[in-house]
């Protein structure tokens, strides 16, 4: 009779690679990171139509309620959904068999959601700012109009749009930890495959 033969049978072999999630919890933040994504992308290309608004409107009342609903837009929808893509991308990395640092998309990827994320918290002083001269009555129009919107917005759309397409097609390429994971994972697949070998070669026959 042929013995079962497990990695935990073998001692100082790791265990097979595979999801650390129950299917629930994988597609629950897989569900959250795609919507919080799409609507980060959603929300840049919102604050762009604003920052044009803001810089070509001849309505004082326009170009000043612009820059005013800037501030409390980007701490309500654009920073929430932020943080969210950033942490729900981290806990599907870590959760499944992609990992965080074995592939080199994934990386990138993270890289620029980090990256953006961190120039949001940054430029949260630029909102605040810009809606308080806003506020001033006693500032000229020229004042308040600013061009800083415009550029960080065009900005973040092209790295949210590198970053969704990293995810959709996902190059290939192992970083030098994945291919040490990798090598470790073939080897106990090798062990494994000649332990259960000679278990059938030795088994007696019924």
């Amino acid at each position: 009779m042929v013995q079962a033969v497990t990695s935990h049978q073998i001692p100082g072999l790791p265990m097979p690679t595979g999801d650390r999630m129950s299917p629930w919890v994988r597609k629950f933040f897989l569900t959250v990171h795609i919507v919080s994504s799409v609507g980060w992308i959603g929300a840049a290309g919102a604050f762009l139509a604003l920052a044009v608004v803001g810089l070509t409107s001849p309505r004082e009342d326009t170009v000043r309620g612009v820059y005013l609903v800037m501030l409390p837009t980007a701490r309500l929808v654009l920073l929430p959904l932020a943080i969210s893509s950033l942490v729900s991308g981290v806990v599907q990395s870590l959760g499944t068999t992609w990992g965080l640092f074995r592939h080199w998309w994934v990386v990138f990827k993270l890289g620029i959601t980090l990256f953006a994320t961190i120039v949001l918290l940054m430029y949260m002083e630029t909102f605040r700012s810009m809606a308080d001269i806003a506020a001033d009555l006693g500032v000229e129009l020229s004042g308040v109009r600013n061009v800083s919107p415009l550029l960080h917005a065009v900005l973040a759309l092209l790295v949210l749009l590198a970053a969704a397409v990293l995810a959709v097609f996902k190059p290939q390429g192992l970083t030098p930890y994945g291919l040490r994971t990798t090598s470790s994972a073939s080897a106990a697949r090798t062990a494994l495959s000649r332990n259960a070998t000679v278990g059938s070669a030795g088994a007696d026959p019924q």
